[in-house]
């Protein structure tokens, strides 16, 4: 029997590493980008991120084993446990400094990271360095970790079970979608000037800085980094003839083409990142009007207002069709969002109880130690572990959910899709590396498997024994570590008030409120955007529609008109034509594809007039004079002929 719980515990270790390991590689995948990001710091977030998962999801196999046979599993969890120190303390600021340096070699780079970090740490080696260094070291890395943890959790625990049972409500994701429409595109508009003002600033430096100048490698490292528009309009403007002149001119140094650099990083990302959010947020628009406008539909079919650009899955076509898809969208998610809001909000109070209530031993108030302590009499080992494993999944999502979720400006923000950049993917790493060890410590303290909370004297956990305890110096274990975890108490009403969203608010950060007149406002204007960009897509569409059925309709009787005059051809003539072709070719061939390329680009570019949102409906064909005013009584033959639609002709009388 031992052998077999032995074995047990080794398929679920493997299987919880290869599990893991795949998580963090998918996670990556969504908010990096592994074909432009540099190796090093796509290597370090993946190791990061893997091994704070690692440890989450062996926390509960730990205590289980713990339970049945003290300590035999403690070398397992040895390895994972340090590294994400060394990586969340050492290696991750490093790389950290290296990715947001604006130098042009890799020794440059270098010197850049490791004088920001001698400073860093520096500044810790001269505060903590008179006396008891480590035990120093630790108590304060766990309680910064703490303090973190305290607040997220506290954001977590009433967010996440709030964002559910909202997202079941009719119009509320719409509503709040056409905010998040105009704030970015106040946000687009602003980086789109910015990279107008960077990319000045380059055209300058290009133009002052020669091909034979010192630091004209610099200047093409920079070009590089630009998008290609401007590196075309950089390129036709150069006089690569002229030399330069030291005494006459005044050149920028290397360390103005350094900052230069930085900015033109900053700025290219930024504008590339607000660009694939914008067209990811109509997508979301669209689909969530579809949804709001299916809602009162007969017919039980889902129907899209736009195709997908992308062909989907024949199997996905095949079992998630238009009727399953409306009764899931209609009728199933919103009960659905609120069943899970409500279990959500269950384990939200049971863990709020147990941060206030972990630190009584007799009697145990802490629900999760009596759970734990119920099963451990019954011998209940796979009850332990699923029940372990559901409490610390919880608390990880609550925690590392809100670190997805925050944004601090533009220093730090986590965008999918490929859009966030190599300082914040390590910055993500940084705060996974220090949350995890307090989150664990806190996990092991509500099931009363630390032995410094529970006061037993029995064989600790391996990740105690090999982190240790929160019991490091007295003071702070005995006061900071006890009762600052019922502030999430607090942290929790203020969440559930959006008291902080308020203060934003009011200090001028606009935030998504109901009862607000700037959140109408703002919500108007996005609701106008969104119906101008559906307009644009609309007669884009029909003019592709319009452009494929004259294709269709006059392209096959001109082939075939074609095809019967040669066949009706002398063989004479028929070598007259070909030398006379062949003579005429040359001359005309060039200038009949500028004439068809410049109508094609005069078919696309054209836009109708905007009207005004009052009198313009949302189908254009309902309107019969909005359309003979838009397409005129013509149709267009290819060769770039037109043909009345009328039986008259219309230069008749001319």
């Amino acid at each position: 029997f031992t052998d077999m719980i032995q074995a047990c515990i080794g398929a679920a270790l493997g299987l919880e590493i290869v599990f893991v390991f795949f998580l963090a590689l998918f996670l990556l995948h969504r908010y990096g980008d592994f074909k432009k990001q540099h190796r090093l710091v796509i290597v370090g977030t993946l190791l990061a991120w893997y091994l704070c998962f690692l440890i989450v999801f062996i926390l509960p196999l730990d205590v289980s084993t713990t339970i049945y046979n003290r300590c035999k599993h403690a070398a397992a969890n040895s390895s994972p446990t340090e590294s994400s120190n060394i990586t969340g303390l050492i290696l991750l600021p490093f790389m950290q400094s290296y990715a947001r340096s604006g130098g042009f070699s890799i020794t440059g780079k270098i010197k850049t990271a490791l004088i920001e970090n001698a400073i860093y740490y520096g500044t810790y080696l001269l505060i903590f360095g008179a006396n008891q260094l480590q035990t120093i070291g630790i108590a304060a890395a766990n309680t910064w970790g703490l303090f973190l943890l305290v607040l997220l959790l506290g954001y977590g625990l009433v967010e996440i079970p709030r964002s559910y049972w909202n997202g079941a409500k009719r119009g509320y994701l719409l509503m709040k979608t056409y905010f998040k429409a105009a704030k970015l595109m106040t946000e687009k508009a602003d980086a789109e000037e910015t990279l107008e003002d960077v990319m000045e600033e380059v055209r300058k430096v290009n133009e002052s800085i020669k091909y034979n100048h010192p630091l004209r490698k610099c200047v093409d490292t920079i070009l590089k980094k630009c998008p290609l528009e401007y590196q075309e309009k950089m390129g036709r403007n150069m006089d690569d003839y002229e030399d330069f002149d030291e005494k006459h001119n005044t050149y920028p140094s290397e360390k103005s083409l350094v900052k230069l650099h930085k900015q033109v990083i900053y700025s290219v990302q930024r504008h590339r990142r607000t660009q694939v959010q914008w067209q990811i947020l109509l997508e979301q628009a669209f689909y969530l009007e579809d949804v709001a406008k299916n809602e009162t539909s007969a017919t039980c079919q889902f129907v899209h207002t736009f195709q997908s650009p992308e062909p989907e899955n024949r199997f996905i076509q095949y079992f998630y069709n238009p009727t399953v898809e409306w009764y899931w969208e209609c009728l199933l998610r919103p009960w659905f969002y609120r069943v899970l809001a409500v279990v959500l909000s269950i384990f939200s109070v049971i863990v709020v109880w147990s941060e206030c209530t972990f630190f009584s031993t007799t009697p145990v108030l802490s629900l999760f130690a009596v759970f734990i302590q119920l099963a451990e009499k019954t011998y209940n080992y796979i009850y332990i572990e699923i029940a372990c494993f559901l409490s610390i999944f919880f608390l990880s999502i609550c925690v590392y959910s809100t670190v997805f979720r925050i944004r601090v400006f533009n220093y730090y923000y986590l965008a999918s899709h490929h859009q966030t950049d190599a300082y914040s993917l390590l910055f993500s790493g940084m705060l996974f590396c220090r949350l995890t060890p307090p989150l664990c410590l806190n996990f092991l303290g509500l099931t009363h498997m630390d032995s410094s909370i529970s006061h037993q004297n029995t064989q600790p956990t391996a990740y105690t024994s090999i982190m240790g305890s929160m019991k490091v110096l007295s003071f702070i274990a005995d006061g900071f570590y006890i009762y600052y975890p019922m502030l999430v108490v607090i942290l929790c009403i203020a969440t559930y008030f959006s008291l902080g969203t308020r203060c934003l608010n009011l200090l001028g950060f606009q935030q998504f409120m109901g009862d607000n007149d700037m959140t109408s406002d703002l919500v108007d204007e996005g609701k106008e955007l969104i119906r101008r960009e559906k307009r644009k897509r609309q007669r884009q569409e029909e003019g592709e529609n319009r452009r494929r059925e004259w294709k269709e309709r006059y392209g096959h009787s001109r082939e075939d008109s074609t095809r019967n005059r040669n066949v009706h051809i002398d063989p004479k003539e028929s070598n007259f034509s070909d030398i006379s072709t062949n003579r005429s070719a040359s001359k005309y061939t060039r200038a009949n594809n500028r004439t068809e390329r410049d109508r094609i680009e005069l078919l696309q570019d054209a836009e109708p007039l905007d009207f005004n949102a009052e009198t313009f409906t949302d189908d254009p064909l309902e309107s019969e004079s909005g359309r003979s005013f838009l397409y005129p009584p013509f149709r267009y033959q290819p060769g770039g002929r037109y043909l009345s639609m009328s039986r008259s002709r219309i230069f008749d009388d001319v």
